[in-house]
């Protein structure tokens, strides 16, 4: 007889912790708690690493989020450092990284766009987003693309800049149609003189640094000066400029008298759920204002969501010489270090009481009781629907995570897939994902074919990504474009992958192809519709043209880029000299494509080596 030997469970709780005490010193760092799967449920920091963690050893005197943290620790892990400055800029990056369930979690994380002025003879502007690797000057940051893109209309009407690419603008022989409609001066064939042009860069640089009144009064000027001498359409010109920067002041809104530079900060809190607003002033303007929704647990308190919200926002982001709060931090002179250090300048924390900055955090504050307000509202409908969605597809559960997929083609040219991403929260877009069509061996149009590869590369990532599905990565439902046919390529695929408990449904358009006629496909079953008017149905149709949205508007980028691409520039040796002279000569790349080598010769400034390797591009190489 063998007797059975019983897996003895983990120790968890207190004592484990209190065993860490003996081999830590007073020393600055970070900690991380474990559970029994080695999983990170929380990152700290602090000043003195043996007495943070003797505070956790304790029994009692803790909130209910820190006792069942506490309860489920089962190993703990230690980095000191040099300072608490090191440790705080530590604990975010790991809190980033790592995502613990117990600790604040900032899930938005994009990067803000600027306006970039580029280094260059003629300077172009343009938006910018990511590290400003590229040399110029930088204006920001704007709250959103479309703040950039409104401001950046009218100034091209104000200050009439190129918005062409460098490749563009040392490829064209004749103006293009901005220089017609008075959006741009044409410096690329020589309409304006270089010194002529930089004064407008630095007028366009002086208005986004603030010194916007000026500019006018002397733009105001020349209209005077330009009507007395009878030149009207001078003066007519000088007029839409000065109505253009007009108008990029009345869209800034509110620009405050006393403020030059500032992020403003705001936190609401209800019901287990935070905001948190954001306002950017730069030159004394508002450049608009972002919603934020971190993830907060139960008894957090303000200082802790505000603290945390801090340390990630800025974790890649370049924070204002000023930030104005509406609640306090426990550690004001910390955050204030760590900000400098990374900023290599001053940053000062403040929570106005009085005057105009108390207006501007009010103002900021106002906007985000209303965001919360209308997030826990759209929260409670979501959470109806994902029922209803459950009942309708026979879900065990309501799915926490939907992935729609669609393809967008024309006759199987610049195929692409789209995926996109909702939840509980709605529409996930920092999920969405695209997928370029690889495969050589399918046929234009392969609708069936297309899917296979984007459901193959998914399964394949997440199988890599999330192999134990404990990121939540997987979707709870999938949801394909398409009838009894692509639901039959995907169940292939899933039965390929040896996945078979991720549930998706086919969305057909169903009679006359009309909204509100949609069958669902099942494996093994028959199609199915749910009622005319059932709020369920409006969802799925939410989802669906969501999906069909992205896709369309991938496929549109993708084809717009290849219409814009110049096949010379994919020739080695061809320069953007070379290229002006090619298409001077021949008028353009296609008549390049069909010149004969004699003719390539002859073109002033190409090789004879150069003439046949071009030639060479054209004929295959043969």
């Amino acid at each position: 007889m063998t007797e059975t030997i019983q897996p003895q469970p983990v120790p968890k709780g207190a004592s484990v912790i209190q065993s860490y005490l003996r081999t830590l010193d007073g020393s600055p760092g970070v900690y991380r708690m474990l559970d029994d799967q080695s999983r990170v449920l929380y990152v700290g920091k602090a000043r003195n690493l043996k007495a943070r963690v003797s505070n956790y050893a304790r029994q009692s005197g803790h909130s209910r989020r820190i006792a069942r943290m506490i309860s489920e620790t089962a190993s703990m892990m230690f980095l000191t450092t040099r300072t608490e400055t090191e440790a705080l800029l530590l604990e975010q990056n790991l809190i980033k990284q790592l995502k613990p369930k117990f600790n604040v979690l900032l899930r938005d994380d994009k990067s803000f766009p600027n306006i970039l002025v580029t280094d260059h003879a003629f300077p172009q502007i343009k938006k910018h987003r990511g590290a400003k690797t590229e040399k110029g000057q930088y204006f920001g940051p704007f709250a959103s693309a479309g703040a950039v893109n409104r401001v950046l209309n009218q100034l091209q009407k104000a200050f009439l800049l190129r918005n062409c690419t460098d490749s563009q603008f040392e490829g064209r022989t004749r103006p293009c149609l901005l220089h017609q409609i008075r959006r741009c001066t044409a410096p690329c064939v020589g309409k304006i003189a270089e010194e002529d042009y930089a004064a407008s860069v630095r007028d366009a640089a002086r208005y986004l640094s603030g010194k916007s009144t000026e500019i006018q009064t002397k733009l105001a000027t020349d209209m005077m000066e330009a009507s007395e001498a009878m030149e009207f359409e001078r003066a007519a010109a000088l007029r839409d400029r000065i109505r253009a920067l007009t108008q990029v002041q009345t869209a800034q809104g509110i620009n405050p008298q006393g403020v030059a530079e500032a992020d403003v900060i705001a936190l609401h809190m209800e019901g287990g759920q935070a905001c948190v607003q954001v306002f950017f002033i730069r030159a004394n303007q508002n450049w608009g204002n972002k919603d934020f929704y971190p993830r907060v647990g139960e008894d957090v308190g303000e200082a802790e969501v505000m603290e945390a919200f801090l340390g990630q926002f800025y974790d890649q982001k370049e924070p204002a010489r000023l930030l104005l709060l509406s609640n306090g931090i426990d550690d004001p002179d910390l955050m204030c270090a760590a900000l400098s250090e990374k900023l290599s300048r001053k940053v000062e924390i403040s929570v106005p009481q009085r005057g105009e900055k108390a207006e501007l955090v009010d103002g900021a504050l106002r906007n985000a009781k209303e965001s919360l307000a209308r997030k826990m509202s759209e929260t409670a409908t979501q959470a109806k629907l994902l029922r209803g969605l459950a009942e309708a597809f026979g879900l065990d559960a309501p799915p926490q995570r939907i992935e729609v997929y669609d393809n967008s083609h024309i006759q199987g040219t610049n195929a692409v897939g789209g995926m996109i991403v909702a939840g509980p929260e709605g529409f996930m877009k920092n999920q969405y994902r695209k997928f370029n069509i690889k495969g050589e061996d399918l046929v234009p149009g392969d609708d069936f074919g297309m899917m296979k590869e984007v459901l193959n590369r998914r399964l394949t990532r997440l199988k890599k990504d999330d192999p134990d599905r404990e990121k939540g990565l997987w979707p709870d439902l999938m949801l394909i474009d398409g009838g009894a046919g692509q639901v039959s390529a995907v169940a292939e695929i899933m039965r390929e992958q040896g996945v078979s408990d991720v549930p998706f449904v086919g969305v057909a358009k169903g009679v006359d192809r009309d909204h509100g006629k949609e069958e669902f496909h099942r494996t093994g079953e028959r199609p199915f519709a749910l009622r005319h008017n059932d709020p369920v149905l409006y969802f799925v149709q939410r989802l669906r043209d969501e999906a069909h949205r992205f896709a369309i508007g991938t496929h549109r980028a993708k084809r717009a880029k290849s219409q814009m691409a110049n096949p010379l520039d994919e020739i080695s040796g061809v320069g953007a000299s070379r290229k002006r002279a090619l298409l001077a000569h021949f008028g353009s790349a296609k008549a390049v494509s069909r010149a004969n080598l004699a003719d390539l010769k002859a073109v002033e400034g190409v090789s004879e080596a150069l003439a046949e390797r071009i030639y060479a591009f054209f004929h295959d190489g043969k």
